[in-house]
């Protein structure tokens, strides 16, 4: 069953669950988050990847208008829904500035089997250290997948192909495969930094027996 859906397209992946902060500038979404607002509409983030547009996306929720400037912008915290496929597009949508179409929605499995969790957390612990930053994530809510797709260094392409999994598990798989690949290649990174800083120090160094 096809629902019609305003239409924000962005040059990034909305998750299902995430908490996404959106500066909104242009009039034709000022336009779109003043009816959200006003009539308790949701609206889509198709992602718009090497200049087109994805039949992916996400359905948000303006959870809060957190700041109304005197010209209109507007700063807005949201919610990501469910993940849909546009089946139309209408660029304007009648009588509006902003797209819109019909889309179809599809519920993503949240499941997450525990030893594969267990790896994607090891792997992440792994990749944080190798970095020295401070691991932000939770890994407690659910979807795991989708609560850590933005912080372990997946391409925007990536990124997409994550949102068309409509399977959990599939999606974990997906995420080791990445680390798996990514951390032995950021660990001799990171190692050939470490000599290039010491490059031109003085060096203690033991003797050699032979």
């Amino acid at each position: 069953m096809s629902t019609y859906l305003s239409l924000f397209p962005l040059n990034l992946v909305a998750f299902p669950t995430e908490k996404l902060n959106l500066h909104i500038f242009e009039p034709r979404y000022r336009q779109l988050i003043r009816e959200c607002i006003a009539e308790g509409k949701t609206f889509g983030i198709p992602a718009f990847i090497n200049n087109n547009l994805q039949e992916l996306g996400t359905e948000m929720r303006v959870v809060e208008l957190a700041k109304q400037y005197p010209d209109g912008r507007m700063d807005i915290k949201t919610e990501g829904l469910r993940v849909f496929r546009i089946n139309t597009f209408e660029n304007p949508a009648t009588g509006k500035l902003y797209a819109a179409g019909k889309v179809e929605f599809f519920e993503t499995d949240t499941h997450t089997d525990y030893i594969l969790k267990n790896k994607a957390i090891t792997l992440i612990d792994q990749l944080y250290a190798i970095l020295g930053l401070e691991n932000p994530l939770e890994y407690d809510k659910e979807p795991f997948s989708f609560q850590v797709a933005h912080k372990i260094g997946l391409s925007l392409e990536q990124e997409y192909q994550l949102l068309a999994m409509l399977d959990e598990n599939l999606r974990v798989e997906f995420i080791i495969e990445h680390l798996e690949r990514s951390i032995p290649i950021i660990e001799e990174v990171e190692r050939t930094k470490q000599l290039v800083r010491m490059n031109g120090h003085f060096k203690n160094l033991n003797p050699l027996n032979f």
